[in-house]
């Protein structure tokens, strides 16, 4: 019960090397692959189930921003197994550090509105001035949409952060009590269980959503600048 509730959320080190490179680098190992011409069922539904997120992000698109899709698809997936992964126990979460979700979300951000200024720069500079803005406030509203702007990855790598980690605490939270009620109280220790049953099940939920809601907000802004 004395354990630290963020010893989880330290980076691990291998002979005092950081090991959070070889951790993110795993989770794309996982996803199988066929080197045959019929498909077993796995694959085929790892396959529907990109095709129909793809088409669900990419429908909004017009040509130009349907070139995105494969990095899309790419990060969507590596979200999901990273996040799941960090859902074992004695496991570390890539994305529960902040300063990796920034690095996800900056270059995303940065490219879509690099993009929308190069191509259309028009609208793009039409979003710091609303139509029919009164002169006196001109200054005010160009002010807040150029912070609004330049929060939105920041919102990105936060959101994703908070979410993972919150859950991981409250996992924490509930096994600790658990353990310390099993000894105690074995009716209480069963309802206690139950509970982290179903908040793990949750927390797989919560997974995925995540990372959906990261993919589909770059897409969101992506839309915007095309």
């Amino acid at each position: 019960m004395n354990e630290n509730l963020f010893a989880s959320f330290i980076a691990p080190t291998i002979l005092s090397l950081p090991a959070a490179v070889l951790i993110i680098l795993f989770p794309p190992l996982l996803i199988p692959t066929s080197k045959y011409l019929i498909n077993n069922r796995l694959i085929t539904t790892q396959q529907w189930l990109i095709k129909l997120t793809s088409k669900q992000m990419m429908t909004m698109h017009n040509t130009k921003g349907r070139t995105w899709s494969l990095m899309l698809v790419s990060l969507i997936i590596f979200i999901a197994t990273t996040n799941l992964l960090g859902l074992l126990p004695h496991s570390f979460t890539p994305t529960t550090q902040l300063s990796m979700n920034l690095a996800m979300a900056i270059p995303l951000w940065a490219g879509a509105v690099i993009m929308g200024f190069r191509s259309k720069i028009k609208n793009a500079l039409a979003h710091f001035l609303p139509q029919g803005t009164p002169t006196p406030l001109i200054p005010m509203l160009v002010i807040i949409e150029t912070i609004s702007l330049l929060i939105q990855p920041m919102a990105l790598a936060v959101r994703l952060t908070a979410n993972i980690t919150a859950g991981h605490l409250l996992m924490h939270l509930i096994g600790s009590a658990t353990l310390a009620m099993s000894t105690i109280n074995l009716p209480s220790t069963l309802i206690i269980f139950t509970t982290l049953i179903l908040l793990t099940i949750l927390e797989i939920a919560v997974a995925l959503i995540q990372a959906y809601v990261f993919t589909l907000l770059v897409s969101l802004y992506l839309h915007d600048n095309t």
